[in-house]
């Protein structure tokens, strides 16, 4: 790492990411992995209850809001694998955090 004029200072203009592109690839891929585990928890409660409209609805509409966020997760771990990622966008940090709080509420819709 370069000094900033000659302070003793690293220069902020130089970056050197290390690992933290692969870790945080991982921790996307261990977040989908998780959002998998839900999925087939919820198809699986969904089927051993007794499957009411409100309980399949919730089921189809927690299905799309996986789908959804393995498309924003595919494309974040994507672009982490370049030699000088970019930044998450707002969009893709909303999508995720949406797609976050609609698991949640159809999975307790599932539960009810």
């Amino acid at each position: 790492m370069t000094e900033a004029h000659g302070t003793g200072a690293p220069d902020p203009e130089v970056r050197d990411p290390g690992l933290q592109p692969e870790r945080t690839r991982l921790a996307w891929r261990r977040t989908t992995l998780s959002w998998t585990v839900v999925a087939v928890l919820a198809v699986k409660l969904a089927l051993h209850d007794d499957a009411t409209a409100t309980g399949l609805t919730a089921l189809a509409l927690s299905a799309l809001v996986w789908v959804g966020f393995l498309a924003v997760a595919h494309r974040r771990i994507h672009s982490l694998s370049t030699a000088r990622p970019r930044p998450l966008s707002h969009r893709g940090a909303l999508l995720a955090a949406g797609c976050t709080i609609a698991l949640a509420v159809f999975g307790a819709a599932l539960i009810w």
